[in-house]
């Protein structure tokens, strides 16, 4: 038996992984997600805010200390595309160095490749799939043999459409025209379109009511296009505070799930789909099995 560990670091959420080798199969072990808001201040800036730096630089120092309590034998850490940007890029990894996390920014292209090696491990991505990653600060078309990277996310569209809570119509105008314009590069057809990380997961949960969050019934539900529609209205009418009372939604990711719900609007509309296939398995996933597939 081998035990790893991969880390993902957003521009909203850092999420870690321990697996297991178990002969030629794959036995997750825990998996952890914190938000912190990263880049939250990151528009405005162009750097990590000082509390947000701190929030991920303790968040890392936890996750060293769990995997030195599980015995994991190694690790990968990928930062995204907040740590692509930042100004103070050099001094969050020297930090998180300090910690005992030595993390790596990965180019879009990487952080697509991982996607798909972690959704065709779990749920069988074909020919003619495309994956759809909706972080903080970009959303990636990943298929089998490409990837496009568009630099609008949750965290991003909140920032620069979306400030008001309710959000008033002309809000939400402008976050879709915003979204529909940077998206009209986009040249794909999706036999299925599988959804992954956070916003995804986050609105299946939204729609299926649940009382609390539940992987098991999140991961393989399929939204419909109109099911989608009508989370937007709900959301689109609440507060922070009251998206934040949602009993299935992480309240640390009421102030983005309105943004990231247009986000996933407008990836069904350019793809022409009518349901998307909600799964828990992505990025983190991918960089997990490569690490245990190693001799």
């Amino acid at each position: 038996m081998r035990r790893l560990a991969a880390i993902d670091i957003g521009t909203n959420t850092i999420r870690m992984l321990v697996a297991d080798r178990v002969g030629r199969r794959t036995v997750p072990v825990l998996r952890r997600r914190h938000i912190v808001g990263l880049g939250r201040r990151l528009r405005e800036t162009g750097r990590i805010g000082d509390a947000e730096f701190a929030a991920a630089v303790e968040v890392l120092r936890g996750y060293r200390r769990e995997m030195e309590r599980a015995g994991v034998a190694a690790y990968r850490a990928c930062g995204t595309a907040c740590l692509r940007e930042a100004d103070n890029r050099a001094a969050f990894l020297e930090a998180s160095s300090d910690e005992g996390i030595d993390v790596e920014v990965i180019r879009p292209g990487e952080e697509a490749r991982l996607t798909w090696e972690g959704i065709r491990w779990a749920v069988a991505g074909r020919p003619g799939d495309v994956a759809m990653d909706i972080g903080g600060g970009s959303t990636e078309f990943v298929t089998a043999d490409t990837a496009v990277s568009i630099d609008i996310g949750s965290v991003r569209l909140t920032e620069r459409s979306i400030p008001s809570r309710p959000a008033p119509a002309a809000e939400l105008d402008a976050a879709r025209d915003l979204v529909a314009r940077l998206f009209e590069t986009v040249d794909l057809e999706a036999r299925t379109l599988i959804g992954v990380a956070g916003t995804w997961t986050s609105l299946a949960a939204i729609a299926l009511e649940l009382p609390e969050y539940s992987r098991d019934l999140v991961d393989g539900y399929r939204m419909q296009r109109d099911t989608l529609t009508a989370v937007i209205e709900s959301l689109s009418g609440k507060s922070v505070e009251e998206t934040a009372a949602i009993p299935s939604l992480d309240p640390k990711r009421a102030p983005v799930i309105l943004a990231g719900s247009l986000v996933a609007e407008g990836v069904m509309d350019v793809l022409g789909a009518e349901r998307v296939l909600v799964s828990e398995h992505d990025s983190l996933d991918g960089a997990a099995m490569e690490l245990l597939a190693l001799p």
